[in-house]
């Protein structure tokens, strides 16, 4: 029997100028690149821009070496909209985007593809059909998929899932009309956990882009992250086979993480080596309240066996 995996943890994206003083370090450090800041504090990383568009494998290389100093250090990366929102399945544009990601995958730094949906992607005959064609045309890389229509949690949706070794990603988002709830859900080698936030101008930024509701800046309180303690450990507990990866996502930086690694946070920095913090039985919730004011995002994580 495989051990349990080991929990990384990690943004979801890293260029923000508004986390300089604030998640990076202010003053002489400005000239350090965020990643190589991240990696010294956490072991994942979710790319968010490749949303909107490909990298280029130069930048991919020049993120490896900016963590190199990590080796448990694991990137993510969201398909494209091109591919999930506008369906298309052009055989140029899927071996484009996928040039920028080889470097990763060649230096095992690459943990998965996720792919977002939006909440009209209901499960239907079509939109599962689609779903086959676009894990077959990458299919050359570990996947994950964000349903934000609970249509996808009826048992042919999950087959579906678990037939075509699509993950499912756990995610955390206010309430709305058939919106997913919380879940703990494995189904394949990778686990993923998002946690979106759970403020009013969710599901306008969701149905009528970013600039409707303003910034995600939503603040986590422990009791809420403390609601994700259970999921995480039943997620972590089944993904063995692959490596699983457990993060939120959405535009603030929030995340809910074991006492693996020396917290970078404001509350911690007295007793960064107590022992007592370190071997602290329950899951500690690292959060956004555990930093300054400012704009904020959220965590990705891995779990992969030792």
């Amino acid at each position: 029997m495989l051990p349990p995996p080991s929990l990384r943890i990690g943004p979801s994206g890293w260029d923000y100028p508004q986390w300089q003083g604030v998640v990076y370090p202010s003053g002489n450090n400005r000239a350090l690149h965020p990643l190589e800041y991240l990696a010294r504090h956490f072991d994942a990383a979710e790319i968010v821009s490749t949303f909107d568009r490909p990298i280029r494998p130069e930048i991919a290389r020049l993120w490896l070496a900016k963590v190199a100093r990590n080796p448990a250090f694991q990137f993510t990366a969201v398909l494209g909209r091109r591919f999930t929102h506008e369906r298309s399945l052009d055989p140029a544009e899927v071996a484009r985007f996928k040039e920028g990601l080889w470097p990763l995958v060649r230096a095992r730094r690459f943990g998965c593809l996720l792919l977002q949906f939006p909440w009209a992607f209901r499960f239907t005959t079509e939109n599962r059909e689609f779903l086959i064609r676009l894990r077959r045309a990458f299919h050359e890389f570990p996947m994950a998929v964000e349903m934000r229509h609970r249509s996808w949690e009826v048992d042919e949706a999950i087959g579906t899932l678990i037939d075509y070794r699509l993950g499912f990603v756990n995610i955390d988002q206010p309430p709305y009309a058939s919106a997913m709830p919380p879940a703990a859900l494995v189904t394949s080698g990778v686990g993923y956990l998002r946690l979106h936030g759970r403020d009013k101008d969710y599901w306008a930024r969701e149905f009528r882009g970013p600039s409707a509701g303003g910034l995600n800046n939503y603040l986590y309180s422990p009791a809420e992250l403390a609601e994700w303690k259970e999921r995480i450990e039943h997620v972590r507990a089944q993904a063995l086979q692959q490596p699983a990866v457990l993060g939120p996502a959405g535009p603030d930086l929030n995340q809910a993480a074991p006492c693996q690694r020396r917290p970078v946070c404001r509350r911690c920095r007295g007793h960064r080596n107590g022992r007592d913090h370190q071997n602290q039985a329950h899951v500690r919730l690292l959060g956004q309240h555990d930093f300054a004011d400012g704009d904020r995002r959220p965590l990705t994580a891995f779990c992969r066996p030792s």
